[in-house]
């Protein structure tokens, strides 16, 4: 009996594994779109994305500071030290403009993810 327990809990441990594998893959196959910020500017300010499609936007902070990308629009926040990188995925957009912005700079400009 000890060993059936033991053979499920390996077999429950092996599935979850292959589970985050599959959906770390799935995010590495995203149509994938480059977000830079600076200090409060990002670069580019608009982004042009298809419309009802999964997209990932990977962010790199070059910035001397923190910064924060959000978007309440699309209930995302990701916060970066400088020199940090890191991704957002967004579900399948309707054609629309959608906003974001640093909070850590909100004096700067914003800028907008255009789905078309």
């Amino acid at each position: 009996m000890f060993f059936g327990k033991a053979r499920l809990k390996t077999q429950l441990a092996v599935g979850a594994v292959l589970m985050m594998s599959a959906a770390f893959a799935l995010a590495a196959d995203l149509l994938t779109f480059k977000l830079e910020m600076q200090d409060g500017k990002f670069i580019p300010a608009r982004i042009e994305v298809p419309a009802g499609q999964r997209i990932k936007i990977e962010i790199h902070n070059i910035g001397k500071s923190a910064a924060e990308f959000e978007s309440v629009e699309l209930r995302k926040e990701k916060v970066l030290a400088p020199g940090a990188q890191s991704f957002v995925v967004l579900a399948p957009l309707r054609p629309g403009e959608y906003k974001f912005f640093d909070d850590f700079h909100l004096n700067m400009p914003q800028g907008v993810i255009v789905a078309k």
